[in-house]
């Protein structure tokens, strides 16, 4: 992905922060899906599969897998935004299903660009859950121990995504 790309999707998110009026963590994702039109389906799915979404007659339906973690379900439901936000063409075409997409996470796929749109949603994903800015503020400049596991899981908590996720996020932020 381009550094024009990456810039224009995490502008994507931000403006959608804004428009939204979301100055804090943790970010209300399901309100954001619900203000965006999108209907969201919580229903109990094999565990590889994360969440799909797809457009039914003009209506972004986001499905979540209801066995998964409340943090992976806010997760998915930001990265189906991903979609919705970055892919809609794509998706109005047919059902977009994300069988366990690496959570912020690069793997043998992702590191080679084949499969650019999950790259993209789980970008998007990062910058609304937790908005570079956002992090700016909670860290108010000080030192970071990004080893430091208690640290990490508080910040974690405060914006309810899960530990890996926020390591993962501040060593690609700030690191």
């Amino acid at each position: 992905m381009t550094p024009q790309r990456r810039t224009k999707i995490q502008q994507r998110a931000q403006v959608l922060l804004e428009d939204q009026g979301i100055t804090s963590a943790p970010v209300p994702v399901e309100r954001i899906a619900k203000a965006l039109g999108a209907q969201l389906r919580f229903s109990p799915l094999d565990d590889e599969l994360s969440g799909m979404i797809y457009v039914k007659d003009g209506t972004p339906i986001v499905g979540v897998n209801a066995l998964h973690h409340p943090n992976r379900q806010r997760f998915t439901i930001a990265h189906e935004l991903g979609h919705l936000q970055l892919h809609r063409a794509e998706i109005t075409k047919e059902i977009h299903v994300d069988k366990g997409f690496p959570m912020l996470m690069r793997n043998a796929v992702s590191a080679t660009g084949a499969n650019e749109m999950e790259i993209e949603a789980n970008l998007f994903a990062a910058e609304l859950l937790m908005p570079e800015s956002f992090l700016a503020a909670s860290l108010d400049g000080e030192p970071f121990d990004i080893d430091d596991e208690g640290a990490v899981s508080a910040l974690a908590k405060q914006y309810k995504v899960s530990a890996s996720a926020m390591r993962f996020r501040l060593g690609n932020l700030f690191a």
